[in-house]
């Protein structure tokens, strides 16, 4: 059963030596993400499950020990999520930088596994994985890794869209509040056109906690470059 989550964004410039100048100006983001991250390892899980938004390549199980870098962005940082044998394909971008906030927090409070969804997974197949992750121990935690909209100002990945400031303003009020019947009727299309890839990691979470009874609580909301960030912690 699902006993705690944490909602975290997944830019890279989380990561200060990735944003480099702009570093600071996420200092925010990274104190509230760490605060998420104490919840979960308050709740005692058995097991730690990462969900993000990944591409073609990304997408699947990602075991225990496997390996990701930033090198990609200009900088010469490589991470690992958790400990184990690891595999040769690496971690997505969005499973990279929960293993660097993992790495950061020092994580060793239960086993990780990592899961790569694809932005066209259908609703209902997100449900479904969560469902299969909340099932897979007695005391399940997940680190959902995703972003609101990429629509928010004229210099925003997707350009402006007047209806991003609303779709992200209903995710956060979801999220913060734990909303399951909410979460699961996320409108995909909209999400998608929108560029929100924080959907389908989103929806697995609703499946996961169905029936968990959490409460959760809204620790940062910000769009500093035209895309929704998010931080809730559920327990």
């Amino acid at each position: 059963m699902l006993v705690a989550a944490a909602v975290c964004p997944c830019p890279p410039l989380l990561v200060p030596d990735v944003a480099a100048g702009a570093a600071p100006e996420l200092d925010a983001a990274r104190s509230a993400c760490a605060d998420a991250l104490g919840v979960l390892a308050a709740a005692r899980p058995d097991s730690l499950f990462v969900v993000g938004p990944a591409g073609q390549d990304g997408r699947g199980t990602h075991l225990a020990g496997a390996t990701g870098s930033f090198h990609g962005f200009g900088v010469d940082v490589d991470v690992r999520l958790g400990v184990g044998p690891g595999q040769e394909r690496p971690l997505p971008p969005s499973l990279a930088v929960a293993a660097w906030l993992l790495g950061r927090a020092q994580w060793a409070d239960a086993p990780v596994e990592g899961l790569g969804v694809g932005d066209p997974l259908a609703g209902d197949r997100c449900l479904a994985l969560g469902r299969e992750l909340g099932a897979r121990a007695e005391r399940v935690a997940l680190l959902v890794m995703g972003d609101g909209s990429a629509c928010r100002t004229l210099k925003a990945p997707g350009y402006l869209d007047e209806r991003a400031a609303d779709f992200d303003r209903e995710a956060a009020r979801v999220l913060g509040a734990a909303d399951v019947d909410a979460l699961k009727a996320l409108d995909e299309s909209l999400a998608y056109e929108l560029k929100a890839a924080g959907r389908a990691p989103w929806q697995v979470l609703a499946g996961a906690a169905e029936g968990a009874g959490l409460a959760g609580q809204l620790l940062y909301e910000d769009a500093p470059y035209g895309v929704g960030y998010f931080v809730a912690a559920w327990s």
